[in-house]
C-alpha cells in the first residue's frame, strides 16, 4: 500500500495565485472594519465609525480588483471561488451588521433582523457557488446574478457613515425607535432586512 506523501510547509500559500492576495486585503480591511467598529463601542470617538466605513469600501475595491485580475490572468480555481465568498461574509455580512449595532441598532428586534441579514448573506453566497457553473457562459463568466450580490451592503455602509457624520448615532439615530412588547426596535434597522430579502430573492440582475 502506498503510503501518501505529507504536503509540504506553506504548500497552500504557494498555491495561491494573485487575485487570491488581493482577496486576502478583502479580509484584512473587514477585519480592521470590525476592531474600529468595536473600538468605538468602547470610547464612542465617532471617528473610528469614519474608519470603519472606510476599509468596508476598500474591501470593496479589493473585490472588485481580485476578479478582474482573475479574468485577466484566465486563472480561476474553486479555492479562489470559496476564499472570495468568505472574504465577502466577513467583509460584506458580519461587518454592516456590526457597524449597524455599533451605530445604535442594539434593541432586541434590532438583533434579530441584524442576524437575519448576515444569514441572508451566506444563504445567498452558498447558493451561487452551487449555482455558478449552471450560470456560466462558454467562456466561463457569471452571465447574471439571482439576487443581489452581498457586496451591494455598502450602501448600507454609507448609510451609516451618512448618519455617524450628522451625529444621528444611538439615542439619535434616525428615525428614533418603539417599543414592542417590551422590546426595542429602531425602524432604520429594516433597511438590513430589506437588503437581506433581496439576496436571497430570484430576482435577475445581469453582471456587468
Amino acid at each position: 500500500m502506498k503510503i501518501p506523501k505529507p504536503h509540504k510547509p506553506f504548500s497552500m500559500i504557494r498555491e495561491f495565485r494573485l487575485a487570491d492576495w488581493f482577496t486576502l486585503a478583502n479580509v484584512i480591511c473587514g477585519m480592521g472594519a470590525l476592531f474600529f467598529i468595536l473600538t468605538y463601542l468602547e470610547t464612542t470617538d465617532v471617528r473610528q465609525v469614519y474608519f470603519a466605513c472606510g476599509l468596508v469600501l476598500a474591501a470593496l475595491i479589493f473585490d472588485v480588483l481580485d476578479g478582474r485580475i482573475a479574468r485577466w490572468r484566465q486563472k480561476n480555481s474553486g479555492m479562489g471561488r470559496e476564499l472570495d465568498s468568505l472574504a465577502d461574509v466577513i467583509s460584506f455580512g458580519v461587518v454592516p451588521a456590526v457597524i449597524g449595532y455599533g451605530c445604535g441598532m442594539r434593541g432586541f428586534y434590532d438583533c434579530l433582523v441584524l442576524i437575519y441579514f448576515v444569514a441572508c448573506g451566506v444563504s445567498r453566497l452558498a447558493r451561487y457557488n452551487v449555482t455558478a457553473e449552471a450560470l456560466s457562459d462558454n467562456q466561463g463568466k457569471v452571465k447574471y446574478f439571482e439576487g443581489t450580490p452581498i457586496p451591494t451592503s455598502i450602501l448600507l455602509v454609507l448609510l451609516m457613515f451618512g448618519a455617524a457624520s450628522q451625529g444621528a448615532l444611538g439615542e439619535s439615530l434616525w428615525f428614533g425607535q418603539v417599543v414592542l412588547a417590551g422590546f426595542r426596535l429602531h425602524p432604520l434597522v429594516l433597511i438590513f432586512a430589506v437588503s437581506g430579502s433581496l439576496m436571497v430573492s430570484r430576482l435577475r440582475f445581469p453582471k456587468l
